[in-house]
């Protein structure tokens, strides 16, 4: 969708709509293993053993086969044990892992924009940092383990408090270990959403996938290496900033800049992102979010300005994580988001994934797409690029900024996250290109990343200091009590 007169090659839409081979049959071992975890696994039924049958035939002629099907076995005759379950979560995760390779590869077709030479490689290099070991306390991943294989006997409709309480003191032993703290993250998170929805046995209607998904990464994240930290290296030069996705929990905020990176070296420009997050109360929303966030990321003030920012010896990982430190960026010159991505993204190189992160929720590819036709239907708002329809996710774009529904719906050009979801290929607009009086304008999701004054967000703003006010002063006075 970029003109070769523009820096770029077609990116080929009609492939993000053709179907993949063997896709919907690994998606379906998955669902059925995922449907037996909802009543438990303590005493399996008829078809909760089916799901487990499909998911070992689905394994068959891997690695895995053998300890997989013993698994299965032993599973739905209700004698499993904890090795059994982390045979199921590795065959599970394997099968998730080669959907994502396999739409991972149908996208660096359609984008025409691969992967570096060896990448997984540099993937697989994980265990330290500046050489020094990793090594978190082995009776802390067993007693994760533990308490994770009996809500897998419970099942989803089976939790109750007590159970769910079980991973408090799990969660309190970890996180004074540096090792350990991105386990307990996830398991802290799980637990909490587990919590909320006790008991089971009333839910109306139980997050599947999701709480398969949450269950089968921390049961991994168990076993002695997984959590360990991955390598760095240090890099220089010019980074370009594409646009900000802001993920906001109840009490937490993330935004994660999507980049392009141009070594001082002059050696391929690579994709990267850079993160930052903060707690926050639930009642600190929309514009607020960047108060929270400005003062731990000067990146941020880059992004709002259009600008590029001059690196020296950044640290990043093999995934093109940049592990950000302001002592290490300066502002640089103005940079266009658009023109970043019709010049230099294009011939960006995409990071590697490392093993346990192959999962079709983490694919978000930046890419720019022009030309095409807007549909705003029943079915929300589409792209329609040469006859093919590629659906705009607009669920996804942050209320803390500018970027609106309708300035998707009349824009002529996107910089956005390729994303897959339910089925069939999403974009998330990062920024668009749209004609006002004559003139094109371009509208950013993080315009407000480093303060503004646009109107609508100086009132957004005023609005938020107000509340997160309040929220100190009475955070003040209980202290003083």
């Amino acid at each position: 969708m970029v003109p070769d007169d523009e820096g770029g090659g077609l990116m080929r839409a009609d492939l993000l709509s053709d179907a993949v081979e063997g896709l919907d049959e690994a998606l379906a071992a998955v669902d059925g293993f995922d449907g037996a975890l909802v009543d438990g696994l303590l005493r399996p039924r008829p078809a909760q053993a089916a799901g487990l049958a499909g998911l070992a035939d689905a394994v068959a002629g891997s690695p895995l086969a053998g300890r997989v099907a013993e698994a299965a076995e032993k599973t739905a005759a209700g004698a499993a044990g904890e090795d059994h379950f982390v045979a199921l979560a590795a065959a599970r995760t394997a099968l998730l892992g080669s959907v994502h390779d396999a739409l991972a590869a149908r996208v660096e077709e359609a984008v025409g924009r691969p992967r570096a030479a060896g990448a997984d490689d540099a993937a697989d290099a994980e265990g330290s940092v500046a050489g020094v070991e990793v090594e978190p306390a082995a009776n802390l991943l067993v007693a994760a383990r533990s308490w994770l294989c009996d809500l897998a006997r419970a099942g989803w409709r089976g939790i109750d408090h007590e159970l769910v309480a079980g991973a408090a003191p799990v969660v309190s032993a970890m996180l004074p270990e540096p090792g350990l703290r991105r386990l307990a993250a996830l398991l802290d998170g799980f637990a909490a959403e587990l919590a909320a929805s006790c008991p089971g046995a009333s839910l109306e209607r139980v997050p599947v996938r999701r709480w398969a998904d949450l269950w089968s990464r921390a049961v991994l994240l168990t076993l002695p290496g997984a959590v360990s930290a991955p390598a760095l290296a240090e890099v220089t030069g010019r980074l370009l900033p594409l646009g900000v996705d802001v993920q906001e929990h109840a009490t937490a905020v993330q935004a994660q800049v999507h980049a392009v990176f141009e070594p001082a070296d002059g050696g391929a420009a690579r994709l990267v992102r850079a993160s930052v997050s903060a707690p926050k109360p639930d009642t600190v929303v929309g514009a607020g979010l960047w108060q929270l966030l400005r003062p731990r990321m000067s990146l941020l003030a880059a992004v709002s300005e259009g600008r590029a920012v001059e690196l020296d010896a950044m640290p990043v990982t093999a995934e093109g994580d940049l592990v950000w430190d302001d002592a290490r960026a300066r502002s640089g010159e103005p940079a266009e988001v658009f023109t970043t991505a019709r010049v230099a993204l294009p011939t960006a190189v995409a990071a590697a994934v490392a093993p346990l992160d192959r999962h079709p929720v983490r694919i978000a590819v930046p890419v720019l797409v022009e030309g095409y036709g807007v549909a705003d239907g029943e079915d929300g708002v589409a792209f329609d690029i040469a006859g093919r329809r590629l659906a705009v996710d607009v669920d996804r774009v942050p209320a803390a900024g500018p970027l609106t529904p309708e300035a998707i719906a009349s824009s002529g050009a996107c910089v956005g996250l390729l994303r897959w979801d339910a089925g069939e290929f999403l974009l998330q607009p990062l920024a668009v290109e749209r004609t006002v009086r004559k003139k094109n304008v371009a509208v950013h999701a993080g315009a407000w990343a480093g303060g503004t004054t646009d109107k609508a967000g100086v009132r957004a703003e005023k609005a938020a200091t107000d509340a997160v006010t309040v929220l100190r002063e009475r955070a003040g006075k209980l202290l003083r009590k």
